[in-house]
């Protein structure tokens, strides 16, 4: 078993409409939760260690501001969550928080939605945190594309870079392709 916090009013995202995604990450996961939504505490049980673990980082992903629908992709064994505290770039500094919360968000979203969309990942920023979703090698692309934007590089180096980056991963996967068909025949 397994006990993990999250935020209160992240709780009833978690339970949803008449319980329905507790249901499902207890059936997905073969675990039984037990959520004390007035403390914020979530208890996980299961006889495999494996599906606690799996069940844990899609709650945190919930907690940590995500839909439960790109959280349930935690499922997919070659999906990860990467959490990146602002408050280690930032200190206490609440307008630097603000600054960086905003840089990586970008005008009306813009700079987040960019992000995604060339690393092929989601993200939220929720609090003093930034999470990541996706394939592995993409949630590694983001999160440096978030870091140099934390660090203060430029919206537009930054595009740059990741341009680049899908560009080599797009090459990557048409030779993997291309090498199994070759292999084929």
């Amino acid at each position: 078993s397994y006990e993990m916090k999250i935020p209160k009013e992240r709780i009833a995202v978690l339970i949803g409409k008449k319980g329905e995604c507790k249901k499902q990450i207890e059936q997905s996961t073969n675990t039984k939760l037990h959520i004390d939504s007035k403390e914020g505490d979530i208890f996980i049980t299961s006889d495999d260690a494996l599906s606690i673990y799996t069940a844990k980082e899609v709650i945190k992903a919930v907690g940590r501001g995500f839909n439960p629908d790109y959280a349930l992709l935690l499922l997919k064994p070659d999906y990860i969550f990467e959490l990146i505290n602002i408050s280690e770039y930032a200190g206490k500094n609440k307008n630097s928080i603000k600054r960086i919360k905003g840089r990586v968000i970008g005008a009306e979203g813009k700079s987040r939605r960019t992000i995604e969309e060339l690393s092929e990942t989601y993200i939220c920023v929720y609090g003093k945190t930034i999470g990541i979703i996706g394939r592995a090698e993409n949630v590694a692309v983001a999160r440096k594309a978030v870091e140099g934007l934390i660090r203060g590089s430029p919206h537009s180096k930054i595009y740059r870079w990741l341009e680049s980056k899908r560009k080599e991963l797009i090459r990557r996967e048409l030779e993997e392709d291309f090498g199994k068909l070759t292999n084929k025949f």
